[in-house]
């Protein structure tokens, strides 16, 4: 922070970051840092005045959608992010690990009809499972059989579901058999207000304004009748694992990270290291229990509840859903033992809920525990069960100066009275043994158990934790059961008779570690795939901001890493209109070289046709070229189209002036985003079905990097050949003459177009920069140079592609020409 960076402070909700902001910015506003909050809700300015701050707090999602959202500007002033030079993240292993699967994602509507999932689904409910389809809940994938491909054909009326017309319908069906047999209500998401809202595995909470994708989500809204919103179309996306790997420096903390030490070492490149406890430990943690069927295992897990709850010990019960939490908190209630749930329906009381889980005799039956941002203590919240009557602060005053001895007497004596109250209580608490913590399912992560059992013995205080698990329970029944029931067989284990042992435990955590290695698999492969979209956006990104940063008067910022050392090196330069120019001097090149290859014969038995050759010059560049008697000479030939070419372009630059400078830019960034759109369409499109590759022997990953390549050359080839083609149709047009007034006027429009007509209106947003840039100030001198006449040379005219003069072997246009220029171009390089 001291070096003027900046640090973000990464957690995982609002709530966290709000409280953290406002409990450590007393410190750090003392010892002169700035301190600001990034939330739900704010305003760019906002944003900005909160990122400009020393240390920033917020949430994983919204640094990640701030960085999207950043590369979609046309300004680089509007950008709210500076460089992401280091991040502090809480909860390390929830936001690298736990979300690394689920991509951010900034998407428009697209133009499809929501009328075939409705459809489709009306199809689903007569299928018959393992008749009709067959699910494989460890692939999370769902498999029609050839009955249920015949019937769903008969239901749609499609001749044949696997013809390559029907493909979407075939993807929508398998969707849908997803949507009805893998994904349940108020366990993978609940239904709120007429909307499906995706739960988090790992947190238990709400995740508003998440939508699956590849139609998932509109396939559980028909299943549940709500209304579809129509699939959407991404413009931006980015994963949490290339989106912190793009900081300079990263580091995080948790208490549960050693357990993925092996992952944070291969993709993040950091170390774990263990911090030894405050004080030590003297938690009890018990042998997991087993019993056959789930409703076992909620009986002994309710009479456990009551016999701890007898004795005044706080119990904190841990469910895998909201449904689990709801099955258990109806039982108890048929026994009338008091309780508290705390899931994701009741997340607005939840600091309340948590802080009041240690006391005397109270039961709290709460979804994962990860990141709730308060501890449980076996004893009362001094301010938990204060109650607040609003007074005005005239009041204060008068009542604070007449009564102040008195009031701070009576002060002195209600917190010493609640203070006592409060030590009796904890003495009760640990006598009684202490916060027990009961889980009633293991969990897919040890992680994900070990932050349970954190929540007891904390600070040196006494607790112990025990798990109740059933052959019936998702874990089990996927990956452990056949091994489990021949223990339970072998030692002739009856109903309502649990098994301890052990062996259970070490199959149990066996499992536990073999769908960690399955799950950390699809997360490298995810990555794999993913870095490279990711290079590619890096790319991009870089082409946006040099154009943004033409003539803005901000340096341009970018990093290099070393392959070896993973060291990322700073660089910073200025970039001028010029700059711009010769960028765009450089694409016409490029695409003369393409066009000029594409014309000349590549062997002697093909014949040349200059006239086509100068046809596709016209329809690119719209210049006229004789090209009669031409040889077919490439080099020559692309010198020669070249001088053409550069010329049109450079009269338009000096005679249109800034305007047309600006005009440019918009057009390049427009087609950079338009391209870059359907460019991430297409690579879905790839990814989607590259997998069949490996039917072909080949490697489904090399083809995907080949083909992502070739296909996004392809788009940066049409980014040029668009922009170019429509700079090359702006002519100047001389105006009519006018009264003062109106010439006035006109100096701040755009400059007229071709045909009579005017440029289509620049963004009123790029108005404005155009405006800031070249008012009266201090860039009206490097505008007036910007838009000067054609340089005198002494010598030789010397084309831009030629050899220089000084003999360095470097293209003139490389060498010498930014200096003979004036410099302009000088700091490119």
């Amino acid at each position: 922070a001291l070096e003027g960076k900046g640090v973000h402070v990464v957690t995982v909700n609002d709530y966290l970051a709000r409280r953290d902001a406002e409990w450590m910015g007393r410190l750090y506003r003392l010892m002169g840092l700035s301190v600001g909050c990034v939330v739900h809700g704010l305003s760019d300015k906002e944003r900005q005045r909160e990122y400009a701050a020393h240390i920033t707090y917020g949430q994983n999602n919204e640094f990640g959608f701030d960085y999207l959202r950043d590369n979609m500007k046309f300004r680089l002033v509007d950008y709210v992010q500076r460089e992401l030079h280091y991040a502090i993240v809480d909860e390390v292993d929830s936001i690298l690990i736990d979300e690394a699967r689920t991509p951010l994602i900034i998407s428009g509507p697209s133009e499809e009809s929501t009328d075939k999932y409705y459809v489709i689904n009306k199809v689903i409910p007569g299928l018959i499972r393992d008749r009709d389809f067959t699910v494989d809940e460890k692939a999370r994938s769902v498999v029609l059989t050839d009955d249920g491909v015949e019937k769903v054909e008969a239901k749609l009326n499609v001749p044949n579901l696997y013809d390559p017309e029907q493909i979407e319908t075939l993807h929508h069906v398998e969707q849908a058999l997803r949507a009805h047999t893998l994904y349940r209500k108020d366990h993978e998401y609940v239904v709120k207000d007429g909307e499906v809202i995706i739960v988090d595995d790992f947190t238990g909470r709400l995740m508003p304004g998440r939508r699956w994708s590849d139609g998932l989500h509109q396939a559980v809204e028909a299943k549940e009748n709500v209304k579809i919103e129509n699939e959407n179309q991404t413009l931006a996306t980015v994963s949490f694992q290339n989106y912190f790997r793009l900081y300079t420096k990263l580091s995080g903390m948790t208490g549960t990270a050693d357990t993925e030490a092996e992952e944070f070492g291969s993709i993040y490149k950091l170390e774990v290291l263990v911090i030894p406890t405050n004080k030590k430990n003297v938690r009890k943690d018990q042998q997991d229990t087993v019993y056959k069927t789930e409703r076992e295992k909620f009986t002994a897990v309710c009479n456990e509840i009551e016999e701890k709850n007898k004795k005044g010990q706080p119990v904190l019960v841990g469910t895998v859903s909201i449904a689990k939490s709801e099955v258990l908190a109806a039982l108890l209630k048929k026994r009338g033992v008091p309780h508290d749930v705390l899931n994701a329906k009741q997340h607005e009381r939840e600091a309340e809920i948590v802080a009041q889980a240690g006391r005397k005799g109270r039961i709290t039956i709460s979804t994962n525990m990860a990141g709730r941002g308060t501890d449980i203590l076996p004893k009362a919240k001094e301010s938990g069960e204060t109650k607040f009557a609003p007074v005005t602060a005239a009041e204060v005053d008068a009542e604070f100066s007449r009564q102040h001895a008195d009031w701070k007497a009576r002060f002195d004596a209600a917190i010493g009275k609640y203070r006592d109250e409060c030590a009796r209580e904890h003495e009760q608490v640990v006598s009684a043994g202490g916060l027990h913590i009961l889980g009633t399912e293991r969990h897919e992560s040890r992680r994900i158990d070990n932050q349970l059992r954190g929540r007891g013995g904390r600070q040196g205080d006494p607790g112990s934790s025990k798990f109740y698990l059933s052959l019936e329970d998702d874990l089990m029944r996927i990956f452990a059961s056949d091994r489990i029931s021949k223990l339970m067989e072998t030692f002739g284990v009856q109903e309502n008779e649990p098994i301890e042992h052990p062996w259970l435990s070490k199959a149990i955590e066996g499992a536990q570690k073999r769908v960690e290695g399955q799950n950390f698999d699809i997360r490298k492969n995810l990555l794999e795939y993913d870095d490279v979209m990711n290079q590619q956006r890096k790319t991009i990104y870089g082409m946006r901001k040099e154009v943004l940063a033409a003539g803005a008067g901000i340096p341009l910022v970018w990093f290099t890493e070393d392959a070896k050392t993973k060291k990322k090196t700073r660089h910073e330069k200025m970039v001028s209109w010029k700059d711009q120019e010769e960028h765009f001097y450089d694409l016409i090149e490029d695409l003369i070289i393409d066009i000029v290859d594409e014309a000349v014969p590549q062997t002697k038995n093909d014949e040349f046709h200059p006239e086509v050759l100068a046809l596709r010059v016209r329809e690119q560049f719209n210049t006229d070229i004789n090209l009669a008697g031409a040889h077919p000479d490439q080099e020559k030939l692309q010198l020669d189209i070249y001088n053409v070419v550069e010329k049109r372009l450079k009269q338009k630059f000096e005679t249109l002036g800034d305007d047309f400078r600006a005009y440019a830019q918009w057009l390049y960034l427009n087609a950079i985003d338009q391209l870059w759109k359907d460019h991430l369409l297409q690579m879905d499109h790839l990814r989607q079905g590259i997998h069949l590759r490996g039917y072909g022997q080949k490697d489904p990953k090399i083809e995907y990097k080949k083909e992502g390549f070739e296909l996004f050359q392809i788009m940066k080839g049409r980014i040029a050949a668009s922009t170019i083609s429509i700079i090359m149709r702006v002519e100047p047009v001389q105006p009519q003459a006018a009264a003062p007034a109106q010439t006035a006027t006109q100096t701040q429009r755009p400059a007229q177009g071709a045909r009579g007509g005017t440029l289509p209106p620049l963004p009123q947003r790029r108005a404005s920069r155009t405006i800031e840039s070249h008012g009266d100030g201090p860039n009206a001198k490097g505008a007036a140079v910007a838009s000067a006449g054609q340089i005198t040379r002494a010598g030789p005219r010397v084309g831009r592609n030629d050899p220089c003069p000084c003999g360095s072997g470097k293209k003139y246009k490389k060498c010498h020409l930014p200096l003979e220029e004036g410099g302009a171009g000088a700091s490119a390089e």
